[in-house]
């Protein structure tokens, strides 16, 4: 049988565990806001940006923003190339420093192709420029082996200065270069001489490096705080340290490979997925299987411990940026963004354990873990494709309701897409609403409550916030406040309804904000221009409706109201929250339909008595003091206090 290049056994490795939903894909946490700023702000934008940040790194973005458009399956198939290209040069490189073990640079490739300490592949304009340069760093090791010092040492020099995250790993380098000389047969004065002699000039521009983040730019995002505590108390943060130096250890390594062992759920993920996860796992297992089945069969016993130990060095050479800048290192999102420091160690280090299994067990054990990897990444990729349409969903129903905003207006709302800050949420609000904007004066801005300490929730309080490439200036009386969790409708608050509505969860924050929720700053013609990547508009459902009417209630066009309201009802769909019902409970109530007006009443009452009970109460008071006095109203309005227990 014609043997499979190990190349395409990773690319296809690659495409089943990232890309497989890439069409249905979008832009994630910091893609929004850096993409925003590139592409509406402009290159100059983007430049200050960076200023206090990676500056040399913003010299990359420059060139791939004038190649790549601003639609992210273009950033998700390039993403997703540099990724498979860095496992590539890795497997590259394991050849040349193990060339009697074919087998275990598949094994090291794919570990570090389909890690799953790492789950941020999606957030694709951010991290291809991460895997860009961790091409460079491993491209650098690859044409080093080679000989090729020149081009080597640039490439070595780019990783240096454009990022902090394998600054350290660089250091690596004589290890590797030892491991390489080790066919020459010298002894170990003379190994360590010529060793010392090919590092020489990689040495030196890592000495420069270094001169140059200390004395000419250190990073003014990240500082090395930790310098400062052992200062005030050096027994206590060393030991913390320590501490979080093994916590680390053992979260990037075993706590990370564990969570292959999280399966899907019918329930959670539903059939569909769990099914096509089921056919991926077996596939893949068969494709690694089949992979090996055609590769050298010579796999040499000696040396084992020698990987391993070069994967400690790596996992210890990969914590100290994050380490001595106190940055905790975890597998939260965003928060494992760190573990790619550690990926390289990782990899060696578990590709060098899995030599020691018997050679008759060894691959399958291998083709198992490599096959839950990527089924794990695929359900991780399920989850970002369902933000997205979560996100996508929250801007279309605020555009329905909110068709165009007054300049300088803050929007609060709750924490709940998780794979967006509400620094990503407000770069796709300035997108949305301010198309043509591309000044260093920004609109809008968009806060979750429990994301800003600082923010005051009291009326008349100035807002001022720097995007670093422009500024927001407003004022927490200028300010709508709306409430979303799908599959609820996004909701703007009613300052003299929400303000004790128990169905919005206290740690939102969003009961003390909804007292700020205005509908002055919304106005009825539309200045919201939806980008192409948010096309098409969904269907119009429930939710549709709802945000209509609920434009057309602040209007007070009840005519309006009722038709959409007539028009909701009768299709097959329904509210997924009670409070949903109100706005067309005030519609029929203002044009004296008192009948459907009290049965929309009873059913949003039905709910749940206790926090929908009170909250009806305050509807039908301020419905009472709108409405004309009529027989039917007082009829009406004492059934109602009646049913619903209102005091009177």
């Amino acid at each position: 049988m014609k043997r499979i290049h190990p190349a395409l056994t990773l690319l296809a490795a690659a495409i089943l565990a990232y890309g497989l939903l890439i069409p249905q894909l979008g832009f994630y946490w910091d893609d929004l806001p850096m993409s925003w700023i590139r592409y509406q702000l402009g290159a100059d934008a983007m430049t200050r940006y960076f200023s206090t940040n990676r500056p040399v790194w913003a010299l990359l973005y420059q060139v791939t923003t004038h190649i790549l458009p601003h639609n992210p399956i273009y950033w998700q198939v390039f993403a997703l190339f540099w990724r498979w290209l860095g496992a590539v040069t890795l497997w590259a490189i394991a050849r040349k420093l193990f060339p009697q073990r074919e087998k275990f640079a598949i094994t090291l490739s794919l570990l570090f192709l389909l890690y799953p300490g790492f789950n941020q592949q999606w957030v694709s304009y951010l991290y291809s420029h991460f895997f860009i340069v961790l091409f460079f760093f491993l491209l650098s090791f690859l044409l080093m082996l080679r000989g090729k010092t020149i081009p080597a040492l640039i490439l070595s020099a780019l990783n240096l200065w454009m990022l902090e995250y394998f600054f350290v790993l660089e250091l690596i380098r004589p290890f590797l270069i030892w491991t390489s000389i080790e066919s020459e047969s010298l002894p170990p004065k003379e190994r360590f001489a010529r060793t010392l002699r090919l590092w020489l000039p990689y040495l030196a521009v890592f000495s420069l490096a270094v001169f140059s983040r200390i004395f000419i730019f250190n990073n003014q995002i990240y500082g090395f705080s930790i310098k400062e505590e052992i200062v005030k108390a050096p027994i206590e943060t060393i030991t913390l340290l320590l501490q979080n130096i093994f916590s680390s250890l053992w979260t990037v390594t075993g706590a990370a490979w564990a969570l292959i062992f999280q399966f899907p759920s019918s329930s959670a993920d539903g059939p569909r997925i769990t099914l096509i996860y089921a056919v991926l796992v077996v596939a893949v297992a068969a494709l690694i299987l089949l992979g090996w089945r055609n590769q050298n069969q010579v796999e040499e016993g000696g040396g084992r411990w020698w990987i391993i130990a070069l994967g400690v060095v790596m996992l210890l050479l990969g914590g100290p940026p994050f380490w001595l800048a106190n940055v905790p290192v975890s597998l939260g999102f965003p928060a494992n963004r760190a573990t790619l420091s550690f990926l390289l160690g990782v990899s060696f280090v578990f590709a060098g354990l899995l030599e020691y299994i018997p050679t008759k067990i060894k691959y399958s054990v291998v083709a198992v873990f490599v096959a839950l990897a990527v089924g794990r990444q695929f359900l991780w990729a399920n989850e970002f494709r369902r933000d997205w349409t979560y996100h996508q969903n929250l801007f279309w129903q605020m555009t329905w309701r909110a068709p165009g905003l007054e300049k300088n207006t803050m929007v609060l709302v709750n924490e709940d897409l998780e794979y967006y800050a509400d620094n990503s949420l407000g770069a796709a609000l300035n997108w949305i609403y301010a198309p043509d904007n591309h000044t260093d004066v920004v609109d809008y801005v968009l806060f979750y409550p429990t994301n800003r300490e600082s923010l005051s929730l009291e009326p008349n309080t100035p807002v001022n916030y720097d995007f670093l490439a422009g500024e927001f200036a407003g004022n927490t009386s200028q300010a709508v406040v709306f409430y979303y969790s799908p599959p609820r409708c996004l909701r703007l608050l009613d300052p003299e309804i929400d303000g004790k509505n128990r169905l919005i969860p206290d740690d939102t924050f969003l009961r003390d904000a909804a007292l700020l929720s205005s509908t002055a700053p919304i106005l009825s013609e539309s200045t919201a221009r939806m980008p192409e990547i948010y096309q098409p508009e969904p269907a119009h459902g429930w939710c549709y409706y709802f945000e209509k009417a609920d434009l057309a209630r602040q209007m007070k066009d009840w005519g309006t109201v009722t038709q959409l309201g007539d028009a909701a009802f009768a299709l097959n769909d329904y509210p997924n929250d009670p409070i949903e019902r109100f706005v067309f409970i005030e519609g029929y109530a203002h044009i004296a339909d008192w009948e459907r007006a009290v049965k929309l009443s009873l059913d949003s009452y039905a709910v749940s008595k206790k926090i929908t009970g009170p909250l009806l109460c305050k509807l039908w008071a301020r419905i009472a003091s709108e409405t004309e006095d009529t027989p039917e109203q007082n009829v009406t309005l004492d059934v109602v206090q009646s049913k619903l227990e209102c005091s009177p």
